[in-house]
């Protein structure tokens, strides 16, 4: 056999290689992980009574929140978590890399989609509403925990509604908080994985009145706001409207009616 015909039979054979190398990677890399594996999750403190519907049946429960992953827009149609006072601290934890959700089977985006697009990776559940324990910190930095924001809105209005769900863990004890982009056709995307940039981001939280449930919803575009965060209070069915999502499905349907109907921002201290 001549030289030439032999470096071609070793570059065939390393090609081969490398695309079988490939596809093993991409089907079956198991990224690092930054807790414990979904099924020895047996209780992250948010009651199944509050869980809203997931459209795509995709729920991963982490120790510390819980998300349903919506595929074809890259990122989480919602992220639900309990918030108590004792949980905000304010031990100094090292900021970890964004990784990829290990337990999501679709696996969420690469944080490098939104490298370069202009958009922050900004957080739904906050790293800080978790410095209290390092895994639960570091597991608000799996990619699905993160949507596109404008970097403005994330450092303006969401942080300052971020800030008062704060004060009012600390208030009244005891919170619990659903939230997430209203992902809808036709939104900008950017990355090689197309995630979708939603236009207005929305925030549901409840807190415990004796035997009766205070609720609260947000719909906040993603653009810096001047407006009070009372203008952008709504009912929960304008949430459910826009999302598609039944919020608090498990609750008897009376009880449901009579508190996602209307705004009751007066059980609320701003």
């Amino acid at each position: 056999m001549g030289i030439r015909a032999k470096n071609r039979k070793i570059y065939t054979v390393l090609i081969l290689v490398c695309v079988v190398g490939f596809w093993l990677f991409e089907n079956f890399y198991t990224p690092s992980t930054y807790s414990t594996t979904e099924a020895q999750v047996i209780s992250n403190g948010f009651p199944q009574e509050l869980y809203p519907s997931s459209s795509t049946g995709e729920i991963v429960h982490h120790s510390y929140f819980s998300l349903s992953y919506k595929e074809p827009f890259e990122q989480a149609e919602w992220v639900a978590y309990e918030l108590k006072e004792e949980h905000l601290t304010y031990d100094d934890r090292k900021r970890p890399y964004f990784i990829e959700d290990p337990w999501v089977k679709s696996k969420s985006a690469d944080w490098r989609n939104y490298k370069g697009s202009g958009y922050d990776r900004g957080h739904l559940c906050p790293a800080g509403d978790r410095r209290f324990s390092e895994m639960a910190y570091n597991e608000t930095f799996y990619t699905s925990n993160i949507s596109p924001q404008d970097r403005e809105f994330n450092a303006g209005i969401w942080n300052r509604l971020e800030m008062k769900v704060r004060s009012w863990a600390k208030n009244y004890n005891h919170l619990y908080v659903i939230t997430g982009g209203i992902l809808e056709d036709g939104l900008e995307e950017i990355g090689q994985e197309d995630v979708d940039v939603p236009k207005y981001f929305y925030k549901v939280i409840a807190k415990k009145r004796t035997n009766e449930w205070d609720v609260l919803g947000f719909i906040i575009p993603n653009k810096e706001q001047s407006r009070p965060l009372q203008n952008f209070t709504v009912p929960i069915d304008q949430i459910e409207k826009r999302t598609g999502i039944d919020f608090f499905e498990k609750m008897d349907e009376r009880e449901q009616a009579e508190i996602e109907g209307e705004v009751y921002s007066r059980n609320w201290e701003f």
